[in-house]
């Protein structure tokens, strides 16, 4: 059996840079037995932090999403349902059929200019704001980059006007919470509030896509969603359909600022915005590591035997700068061809929203730069969110 290596140790050069502790075992090889650190408490786990390694395991139907395969409840599954990122063939394949056919390209296209409108409204109230306490400063997590994911996402799905607070705060809960009560709060909250949306859908649908999706049958034997899985959809389009996006833009200036000669040859030639965004997801992406999976049978991955009801943890931000695959990893660069970057997934699971989130992502830096020309961060950004899941920060001061 492989040693465990109890990641706890690193203490908060984990959560500040995890990039160098996914190097350092990376170093020592493609897959490890470790244990994560507080709030993830759910014993040894297997980390894959090889890019190949974690390609072969986001597609190998041995690891399986649903946790009854090896013996595990998850409370999410208890109060929400089980949904996309929890399930797998036939059943998941059955789910991604009825939601795929109205969360096209098209219907994302066609919000093109509704997310540039909100875009545009939301810089006007930054920049008016600015100039009324006469300090040109604002939180751009608070300001943009989450109150633009956040009202495309309930406008797509026919959300009423959401406490926006309320809903941050059970987004994070259930994303970065930094202890398991407060993410079981989260969950129960978040399901309450589903519950209730989904049945008001029910009674009076609107031309959103949660009403399309309680419509929408199969084409075969009229297969539709049930209540409970209606709802676990929703949850799923809600918090990953803006969460990432938060991250994405957040994390896309924030490594822009720390690389001053990228954001330079960007303002210089937006052009290079489709790869600036691209480059920022491949080097430091918006989730960090997949959902667990579990191993459904012994497997061997990396020269690691992984034992049959093992949970394995496959590292997106490991894999994505893995030097075998991409040169110079650590190095941010606008201009680099980052194909096969593994930011959205890969495989069954790849993210459903991807193209949505890239359409928001280049239409707010590219609206932020152009409105801004002389953005700048006004001191260090907040602290970076815990756990494994999602990589984002706080907060982002700036200043123009």
């Amino acid at each position: 059996m492989a040693d465990t290596i109890d990641l706890a140790t690193y203490g908060e050069r984990f959560r500040e840079d995890p990039h160098s502790v996914y190097a350092e075992l990376r170093g020592l090889g493609p897959v490890h037995r470790v244990r994560l650190p507080p709030p993830e408490d759910i014993g040894d786990a297997y980390l894959v932090v090889g890019y190949e390694e974690c390609r072969t395991a986001l597609t190998d139907r041995r690891f399986a999403k649903s946790s009854a395969s090896a013996g595990f409840a998850f409370r999410e599954e208890g109060l929400i349902g089980t949904h996309l990122l929890i399930a797998d063939p036939p059943h998941h394949t059955r789910l991604r059929k009825l939601v795929t056919r109205e969360f096209t390209m098209r219907r994302v296209d066609a919000l093109r200019p509704r997310i540039q409108q909100i875009t545009d409204d939301l810089l006007d109230e930054m920049l008016i704001r600015g100039e009324t306490a006469r300090t040109r400063r604002g939180d751009l997590l608070e300001a943009l980059a989450f109150q633009l994911p956040i009202t495309v996402i309930c406008e797509l799905l026919g959300v009423p006007d959401i406490d926006r607070t309320a809903f941050r705060r059970m987004s994070n809960g259930i994303v970065a919470s930094p202890t398991q009560e407060e993410e079981a709060a989260a969950f129960a909250e978040l399901a309450g509030y589903l519950d209730d949306l989904v049945a008001a859908k029910r009674s009076a649908p609107g031309e959103d896509l949660l009403s399309a999706l309680i419509r929408t049958a199969g084409d075969e034997d009229g297969d539709r969603l049930s209540h409970d899985e209606l709802r676990a959809m929703a949850f799923v389009l809600l918090i990953a359909g803006h969460e990432t996006t938060v991250n994405l833009i957040g994390n896309a200036v924030h490594a822009l600022f720390t690389h001053p000669d990228q954001l330079a040859a960007l303002r210089a030639d937006m052009t290079l915005l489709d790869g600036a965004i691209e480059e920022a997801l491949r080097f430091e992406g918006p989730v960090e590591a997949a959902t667990y999976r579990f191993a459904t049978e012994e497997t061997e991955l990396g020269g690691l035997v992984i034992p049959p009801g093992a949970v394995v943890r496959i590292v997106i931000a490991a894999a994505d700068r893995d030097p075998a695959r991409f040169p110079e990893p650590d190095r941010f660069d606008i201009r680099r061809a980052p194909q096969g970057h593994v930011a959205f997934g890969y495989g069954l699971h790849h993210c459903l929203g991807a193209q949505l989130a890239r359409v928001e992502g280049k239409i707010a830096l590219g609206s932020l730069l152009a409105r801004c020309p002389d953005l700048a961060p006004d001191g260090p950004p907040g602290e970076w969110l815990p756990g494994t899941l999602i990589r984002g920060m706080r907060r982002l001061p700036v200043r123009w």
